[in-house]
């Protein structure tokens, strides 16, 4: 079998997903195909040489409907013979296109390929695909009964079966944005983003990140998941998940080239990382947030190792609790779990997101001299993909 290389991760910056957000007058094809045209211009690669565009979207409509990968790629000036998909599988959608573009190479079937993910979560926001009153049928309804919740009343069962608490959860979101600012503060976030330009100038480090952000101000933020039948059928809810320890809704875009090792010598590329390991699990459907557990044990298993061999994770801050209640199951220093900060303060544009968490972690390894990076995700109807990557 191949042996597949990542080559190089960029990603563009994250912006605040709401009408008047640094990245939100940029249609999502077009901030797709810059983050292609850098990933080209950084490796020096002849587009035409691609043989597929792997690309993780999770809201598949209106401007981002028609396999945006596809339309991206031609955005960008890709030639016409070189194909693309795109692939949903939730929050981690570009996690899978890396999945599927490193397996295609381990098969055989590529040498060259590029796995990519966008979310404008402005001009598309989250649920615009859903249509109709019933997207589950009679027959999943049955058998989950009393019915599905959101994922934010997830993230408060998750919250109450590992006993994290409101406080517990507000520190943590603090902590997100001090590591983020620390690292922007620093230069550390340079080496991966691609600087967006716009009609008010150029957008060159993330919008989302809130320096001097505190446990205390958080605090004072109202719940926002608060539902009265909910709280009768699940007493045990404190009611404790609100905007400021959840993820942000977020512009962005992410795009990662692959090659294998023959194609990487003929091209004069210079591997960054190995793929150690892949896994994808489900996990239960109404806790929904839990996979990423499982999914952890099973790529360490796969891979041979111990967690405590593991020096920088990527757990998605999908919401507070969902780190933190991965964090009671692996005895690791907190300090290499998500070490730059997560989502609650870099946001999570859902299809990009997969490859922001990667990008960051290989910069992340490289900067800090780190071996191995484990990536997991929670993924929405209980599932999670969970990777280890070997920096060269």
């Amino acid at each position: 079998m191949a042996t597949p290389f990542i080559i190089d991760a960029v990603r563009t910056p994250m912006g605040r997903g709401r009408p008047n957000g640094a990245l939100a007058q940029i249609h999502p094809v077009e901030l797709l195909a810059e983050t292609l045209k850098a990933i080209v211009a950084r490796t020096r690669i002849d587009p035409g040489m691609v043989d597929d565009v792997l690309t993780g979207c999770v809201s598949q409509c209106g401007e981002q409907y028609n396999n945006i990968g596809r339309m991206a790629l031609l955005a960008a000036g890709f030639p016409t013979h070189v194909p693309a998909t795109t692939i949903e599988r939730k929050c981690g959608s570009s996690q899978q296109a890396v999945h599927f573009a490193a397996q295609g190479i381990a098969s055989g079937a590529y040498d060259l390929v590029i796995a990519c993910g966008i979310e404008s979560m402005s001009r598309i926001p989250l649920g615009s695909a859903r249509m109709g009153k019933d997207i589950f049928g009679p027959t999943l309804n049955a058998a989950y009964a009393p019915g599905f919740v959101t994922q934010g009343v997830s993230a408060e069962l998750v919250a109450a079966k590992w006993g994290i608490s409101r406080e517990e959860m507000d520190l943590y979101s603090a902590e997100s944005h001090r590591r983020a600012d620390a690292v922007r503060t620093s230069g550390g976030f340079a080496d991966e983003i691609h600087a967006v330009k716009t009609d008010d100038g150029i957008v060159a480090q993330d919008e989302t990140i809130r320096p001097g952000t505190t446990a205390e101000a958080l605090a004072a933020l109202q719940p926002s998941f608060v539902d009265e039948e909910l709280s009768r059928r699940y007493p045990q809810i404190s009611w404790s998940v609100t905007a400021g320890n959840s993820s942000q809704i977020t512009d962005g875009a992410s795009a990662m080239l692959l090659a294998s090792e023959a194609a990487a010598e003929k091209l004069g590329l210079k591997p960054r990382a190995r793929f150690v390991a892949f896994d994808v699990v489900g996990d239960d459907p109404l806790m929904m947030l839990t996979a990423p557990i499982p999914a952890t044990r099973r790529v360490l298993s796969k891979a041979n190792m111990a967690i405590e061999d593991i020096d920088h994770v990527e757990v998605n801050e999908a919401f507070a609790s969902v780190p933190l209640a991965w964090a009671r199951e692996f005895p690791i220093d907190r300090a290499k779990l998500n070490p730059r900060g997560g989502a609650i303060a870099l946001g999570h544009p859902l299809g990009a997101s997969g490859i922001r968490l990667m990008t960051t972690m290989l910069n992340g390894l490289e900067q800090s001299g780190g071996r191995y990076g484990l990536q997991t995700m929670c993924e929405g109807g209980g599932m999670a993909n969970a990777t280890i990557i070997e920096r060269i």
